[in-house]
């Protein structure tokens, strides 16, 4: 690295971490260093792949568009060679109308100096030359059926493998793939198939183009001999599977379940946000991965048996959620995976009536239970750690789900639902943070939810109830007590069932807990058999004993 390129990064860096510095805890950004004067609005990779090896040669051509004036350098994260020289990526070349560039690239990041700058509104193209074996993000190898294949496989950070970009949700592009393989691999990748040409020796381009702007996590081709079936439209967008040719049979069967979500949250949130989804057999190492418009799942969901309707309705509502509208930090998943979770229990819902979401939520909240008593600092919004191991738990899925369940309880059904329709326009195609979302659920319920996010979001734990109970003189006494630790005391609405016939449903009053004690009272014309904490299901909380006391 030159003098001059270090002293830049240096100064880059350190604007990075005082804006971060001078956020306020619940504004603060992840650790990924900004570069505030840059957006990268659109990129095209041409990648030439062979058989029997995972090596790959390269070429991106990278639209910048410049938000500051003066800027004299932008970086993108590439992981370089390896010490034993294995894998990792080498740079040939960069250029930019038809100059040479000059660049550095050392600690995966790949530093290009733009001369003498830009103005704000000005664009440019670069073009990087590179070559290499990815160590990781594109998966090259067999699947189960013996058969090569090539799957990228980029959450949340491991595009920069094998693809330079900036790697990080909240610069958003366009992106195009350009894939030349040998002609018995189909290809699909986001967006819509725009091109294919046989060439000589027996290979086959293949271009596909997605225009609307997604994060680089979904910048991802699949390569594979496949079986491909359309299983129907919804809003235009052809909605297709995308299976390995020997389990054709079985995984046409199992995804045919997909139709159903993507018809349910069209209707429900809006419009679809893509030109197709394709769901496709793959090598991913998750269960299953959203990226736009071309949904990776692993191998094993083709059984045959169709038990897999959950992971597609998860998977397929992160099209709206997590990729449609993207949080910019990484602290932020919740906007993603809460969102899913929850989703998907409102599809059940919808499917299969309130029991389904019912069960649905009293399992996840036993998960939330279980993983505080293990990480009892841990709000649903935590910082990142470097590695970006902790993005994905239990707080940012169950519990995150578990807050927009109270929160569709707090604002009411019609005003919960008109919400996520609101959020989902206005950010669409973009990026927000959890207090853009708070404030358009504000503006639609007409309701200050502030303390609601704070309680709920940015604070660690949930309530434990426990209850005592007594009846005389036709008056029921219920003596609720918060008792968790730490001293945290939550403010929240909580049902209470009084059971008289226990073969009819229980009376249903609400109360509201904003002390470590209370009592209440309810005059009943009949003595109680039972007294049910929270019988319909809308409090993330731990019940403890509900006692009856003799008077």
């Amino acid at each position: 690295m030159s003098t001059r390129t270090a002293r830049r990064s240096i100064v880059l860096l350190l604007a990075a971490a005082a804006i971060v510095a001078a956020c306020p805890a619940r504004a603060r950004a992840d650790s990924y260093p900004r570069q505030p004067g840059i957006d990268v609005v659109a990129y095209v990779f041409r990648l030439d792949l062979n058989d029997g090896t995972p090596a790959i040669s390269g070429e991106a051509d990278i639209d910048v568009a410049f938000r500051a004036d003066g800027v004299r350098e932008i970086w993108l994260d590439l992981v370089g060679p390896s010490p034993d020289g294995k894998t990792g990526m080498t740079v040939e070349r960069v250029t930019s109308d038809g100059r040479t560039l000059a660049f550095s690239h050392e600690h995966d990041r790949l530093h290009i100096d733009l001369g003498d700058g830009g103005k704000v509104g000005d664009r440019r193209r670069l073009t990087v030359r590179y070559a290499g074996t990815p160590a990781d993000g594109l998966i090259a190898g067999r699947n189960r059926d013996g058969d090569p294949v090539f799957f990228g496989d980029n959450f949340p950070n491991r595009a920069r493998h094998w693809l330079p970009t900036i790697d990080h949700p909240s610069d958003k592009a366009a992106c195009e793939f350009v894939v030349t393989a040998p002609e018995t691999y189909q290809v699909v990748a986001p967006g819509a198939l725009v091109e294919t040409t046989s060439l000589a020796g027996g290979r086959r381009l293949t271009r596909y183009r997605e225009e609307v702007p997604i994060t680089t996590y979904c910048m991802v081709i699949g390569v594979a001999r496949f079986a491909v079936e359309t299983i129907g439209q919804v809003g235009g967008a052809p909605v297709q599977s995308w299976i390995y040719a020997p389990e054709r049979s079985a995984g046409f069967s199992d995804f045919r379940l997909a139709l159903g979500p993507m018809q349910f949250y069209t209707k429900a949130i809006g419009p679809y946000p893509y030109e197709k989804l394709a769901n496709v057999q793959s090598k991913t190492r998750y269960g299953g991965m959203e990226n736009a418009s071309a949904i990776f799942y692993a191998e094993r969901v083709v059984t045959g048996q169709g038990h897999n309707a959950d992971l597609f309705a998860h998977e397929i509502a992160h099209q709206w959620f997590g990729d449609s509208v993207t949080e910019s930090d990484w602290d932020h998943t919740w906007l993603s995976e809460g969102f899913a979770t929850y989703l998907t229990h409102l599809y059940d819902e919808g499917t299969a009536g309130r029991d389904a979401l019912v069960q649905g939520m009293r399992r996840d909240r036993d998960a939330v239970t279980r993983y505080y008593e293990k990480n009892r600092e841990a709000a649903v919004i935590t910082p990142a750690d470097p590695a970006l191991d902790n993005i994905l738990s239990t707080n940012s899925y169950q519990k995150g789900g578990w807050v927009l369940h109270m929160l569709r309880r707090q604002v009411g059904d019609e005003a919960f639902w008109k919400g996520l329709a609101a959020y989902y326009a206005r950010f669409r195609d973009g990026n927000a943070l959890t207090d853009d979302f708070r404030r358009v659920m504000e503006e639609v319920s007409g309701r200050s939810l502030d303390g609601f996010f704070r309680e709920w979001v940015y604070t660690p734990g949930q309530p434990r109830i426990e209850a005592r109970w007594s009846y005389a003189n036709g008056v029921l006494t219920v003596r609720l007590e918060q008792t968790q630790t730490p001293g945290t005391v939550f403010v929240t609405p909580l049902d209470i069932g009084i059971v008289t016939d226990r073969s009819a449903a229980p009376r249903v009053e609400t109360v509201s807990l904003a002390e470590r004690t209370q009592t209440f009272t309810f005059r009943v014309d009949k003595e109680p058999v039972d007294v049910v904490l929270d019988p319909n299901t809308w409090l993330l909380a731990t019940f403890g004993a509900v006692e009856r006391q003799s008077r």
